[in-house]
């Protein structure tokens, strides 16, 4: 029996040791020098180490017999439930003044978490001095400067206002609005009407071109819109689903987007505006970026329905106003927790380079916060032409976003993934817990006002902006004392 167990064990020896390592790096290093094979597990405590923070997450962890741990299981149930059964459509264009709630004749709504003439960015202040010129309360760029500078603009962040806008984000009250209504829930979203590339308004410039292009949208690419939508609604839950099988992510690349609204759209325009729809149909033709604000607008009015919801631990707006990057959770209310925007990395245009590169602004990664963007890359394989990477980048970009999230879309599928659905619902305490940070796909803006996008990349959000939310989480439910 003794040799016959000495033999058994020599054999397993010769076959080769393979070994898991999940200490320190160098415990594997006698095994390799030996011949043998080690795989290294990439081990982390959780929260980066920070005691307190541990605690917090332990103490909001799904728990059916804690207080506050079953609290924030049903809670995140209920978002998870209100984000998979949104059914955004498109019903209307409208006046901003007329159809966002709290706007006043003398407000301005920007992009971001809330911000002061005194802290703008260049490119926002550029889109204000241009939105002032818009609507008459200036005559020149100094005057409306000073108007800025002196407090006689009510500026307020637009997802306060169930409002979403890209770069800048500016809105202000003679715009016409895209109006989302999701028919799940029977809220609604709003987003101004995308420009296209170049000196536009929300990278800044404000010169007579943009005016006059944008006085264009008021009288008439606004209203033919806004009746075409009211006779034939747009889908866009169906259309988004469907661009995301046909290589759009639907934040940085929306060609196939584009291209199927405008097939939706076309019939009732040339019914309701036939004198207009030719004007119309060329300029969304000319403009591959037409669908974003549609798609802007449909994840806002899905994941609004799944804000205000106590104990839960579900991140529903993600924005930028080119200082802060900011967020908010559906579980803590109206808050804003923010930390410094950063730089993408990405590839620029000739010319330019990061030296020029203002930090991330725009209400666009409202599209990463409901499951499509940059956690779609995977779908989205043509992407990396623009923004860099490689199509391998794209898809474990995507996976990576699992591990955060508390859900997979039952819409937005990903078909090189075996059409499995992205990932939904960001989870602040996977976040935090993981230190893996939402990944955002990008376009970047001159950080002077009016030159325009010079790039597009990738950034990531702050994992600052997650923990300052998970301990509100905590003493929201009473939990800071244990911790």
């Amino acid at each position: 029996m003794a040799s016959n167990h000495v033999h058994h064990g020599s054999t397993i020896l010769t076959d080769g040791i393979r070994a898991v390592n999940i200490g320190l790096a160098g415990f594997a290093d006698p095994i390799r020098a030996h011949g043998g094979a080690c795989t290294q597990v990439q081990w982390q405590p959780p929260a980066e180490g920070d005691r307190a923070v541990g605690l917090r997450l332990a103490y909001l962890e799904d728990d059916p017999d804690d207080r506050a741990g079953a609290l924030v299981g049903r809670a995140n149930a209920e978002a998870v439930r209100r984000i998979s059964e949104g059914h955004p459509v498109a019903v209307d264009v409208r006046t901003a003044a007329d159809v966002i709630p709290g706007m006043t004749s003398r407000t301005l709504l920007h992009a971001g978490p809330p911000i002061l003439w005194e802290r703008m960015c260049g490119p926002m202040r550029g889109a204000v001095i241009g939105a002032a010129l818009l609507e008459g309360w200036a005559a020149t760029p100094e005057e409306a400067g000073a108007l800025a500078g002196r407090g006689a603009i009510d500026f307020a962040p637009c997802h306060e206002h169930a409002t979403v806008g890209p770069m800048a984000g500016i809105v202000s009250p003679s715009m016409p609005v895209i109006v989302v209504e999701n028919q799940a829930s029977g809220n609604r979203a709003f987003s101004n009407l995308n420009e296209g590339i170049g000196k536009m308004l929300r990278y800044g410039a404000y010169d007579e071109t943009v005016l006059e292009r944008l006085r264009w949208f008021a009288t008439t690419l606004g209203p033919v819109l806004g009746r075409a939508l009211r006779s034939a609604p747009v889908d866009l839950r169906d259309l988004t689903a469907r661009a995301l099988q046909m290589g759009d992510e639907c934040h940085n690349r929306n060609v196939a987007g584009t291209s199927l609204f405008i097939r939706a759209i076309a019939p009732a325009l040339v019914r309701t505006a036939p004198a207009d729809a030719a004007a119309v149909l060329e300029f969304m033709r000319g403009n591959d970026h037409f669908y974003l604000n549609f798609s802007m607008a449909a994840c806002k009015a899905t994941l609004d329905a799944a804000h205000g919801l106590e104990g839960s631990s579900v991140v529903t707006a993600m924005a930028r106003n080119g200082v802060e990057f900011g967020i908010r959770v559906s579980g803590t209310g109206d808050a804003w927790f923010v930390a410094p925007a950063s730089v993408p990395d990405g590839l620029y245009f000739p010319g330019y380079g990061a030296q020029d590169a203002n930090p991330d602004i725009g209400d666009s990664a409202i599209t990463e916060t409901c499951g499509i963007g940059g956690f779609a890359m995977a779908a989205a394989p043509a992407i990396v032409r623009f923004i860099g990477g490689t199509p391998v980048d794209a898809v474990a970009f995507t996976r990576s976003m699992y591990r955060i999230t508390l859900g997979r879309s039952p819409a937005y599928v990903v078909p090189s993934l075996g059409f499995v659905g992205t990932p939904t619902a960001i989870d602040v305490r996977r976040v935090v817990e993981s230190s893996v940070v939402p990944v955002i796909d990008t376009g970047i803006a001159h950080r002077a006002p009016g030159i325009g996008q010079i790039g597009a990349g990738i950034t990531s959000a702050p994992r600052g902006c997650f923990a300052a939310a998970l301990h509100a989480l905590g003493r929201r439910l009473g939990v800071e004392a244990a911790a």
